[in-house]
């Protein structure tokens, strides 16, 4: 019994020794790319790797210590035209438009820094008369490579702001679209809540025996919305298990006096689809379907895999006379159904299709999605 009891007792050292180092790791992850990220730390860095490839690409007669020097000076001269674009001119004239007075002083900034550059090498020089008078006959070129450095970091600055911009907008974008998500996911759960209340109420009223039973069956749909529908995808067998129970609460709320089909075609296993699309047809269908004034009155559902990942929805009842058009229904005639298009276009964008059929005795709506 002892022995066993040392084996869990290593067995538990042991977990705990690994998790430690997996925290470990983790957090010298961290580290790394907090430190990284710092943006004097990856400016460093490419100025080191940009030294690196201009010492590479101008080995030649002269030692590596004086290429390295050399390179340096070349380098510190275009980060500080770099730098003075970067942080002065590009954010308080170019970003305020006034971009004529921005190319000026970038002309002149770069005009300025060229003789001071040609002056240091000049003077590295000193003893050779023959490098000497070439940097003076050369000395547009060197203007011109500053030119050119300098309009780069332009390039670069308004390449990397649009980025920027770009990832801001979409950052937006989808924080906008969670929010209307979650305002007319919202508007769909209190509307069925309120219409399932009002059935209990009048069935207490009358002392039914069914009331209890209803009870129930709303308790585990409750459980289900709010505890389940808060992710963006749920499994589809789940909103399947719970349209069932939509479909006994009604058909006890009615008292068998409609007729109540659903049918599942395919294997919805392993499917995920957004949360409650399918409860403002159902509302909708009954709400018009189980008039009191339509003799033999019938909601029929049906869901079928079509092939994978794409499913059909189609819910089918009778009506009166006085049952709203389609475009009616869709606009104005109930707010569940127009919440309905709405998400169907935020969270399925082209890939459903909405078809209603609106005949004289008939009512039928049908889904074709893609998920």
């Amino acid at each position: 019994m002892r022995i066993f009891e040392n084996h869990g007792y290593f067995r538990i050292k042991a977990s705990k020794r690994t998790l430690l180092e997996e925290n470990k790791q983790i957090f010298n992850k961290s580290n790394i790319y907090s430190f990284l990220t710092q943006k004097i730390v990856y400016h460093s860095l490419f100025w080191i790797a940009l030294l690196v490839l201009f010492v590479y690409l101008s080995i030649g007669e002269e030692s590596l210590t004086e290429t390295m020097i050399n390179e340096f000076i070349n380098l510190t001269f275009y980060a500080v035209l770099v730098y003075v674009n970067t942080l002065y001119l590009i954010p308080y004239f170019l970003k305020q438009k006034k971009i004529f007075t921005y190319l000026v002083l970038l002309l002149a900034v770069a005009l300025f820094i060229t003789p001071i550059k040609i002056f240091v090498f000049h003077f590295r020089l000193s003893g050779n008369d023959l490098l000497q008078s070439g940097l003076i006959e050369n000395q547009h070129y060197f203007y011109l490579a500053n030119l050119f450095v300098a309009f780069g970091s332009t390039l670069v600055n308004i390449i990397f702001d649009w980025m920027q911009h770009q990832r801001e907008r979409t950052i937006l974008e989808n924080q906008n679209i969670q929010s209307e998500l979650r305002f007319l996911k919202s508007q769909i759960n209190p509307h069925f809540l309120f219409n399932t209340l009002n059935s209990i109420y009048a069935l207490t009223l009358k002392k039914s025996d069914d009331a209890p039973e209803i009870v129930v069956k709303l308790s585990e749909m409750l459980r289900y919305m709010l505890y389940e529908c808060n992710e963006k995808l749920v499994p589809l067998s789940k909103e399947v298990n719970y349209i069932r129970n939509y479909l006994a609460l009604e058909q006890l709320r009615h008292g068998g006096k409609i007729s109540i089909n659903f049918d599942v075609e395919g294997d919805v296993e392993g499917q995920s689809i957004a949360p409650l699309l399918f409860v403002p047809f159902l509302e909708n269908s009954f709400k018009h379907g189980a008039s009191k004034t339509i003799k033999d009155g019938y909601v029929n559902v049906h869901l079928q895999m079509l092939e994978k990942h794409k499913i059909q929805f189609v819910v089918k009842n009778n009506k009166t006379d006085t049952f709203p058009t389609a475009d009616h229904s869709l606009k104005s005639g109930g707010i569940g159904l127009a919440n309905l298009d709405r998400r169907l276009n935020i969270l399925y964008p082209k890939k459903h299709n909405l078809t209603i059929k609106d005949s004289p005795n008939e009512y039928e709506v049908i889904l074709d999605l893609s998920l």
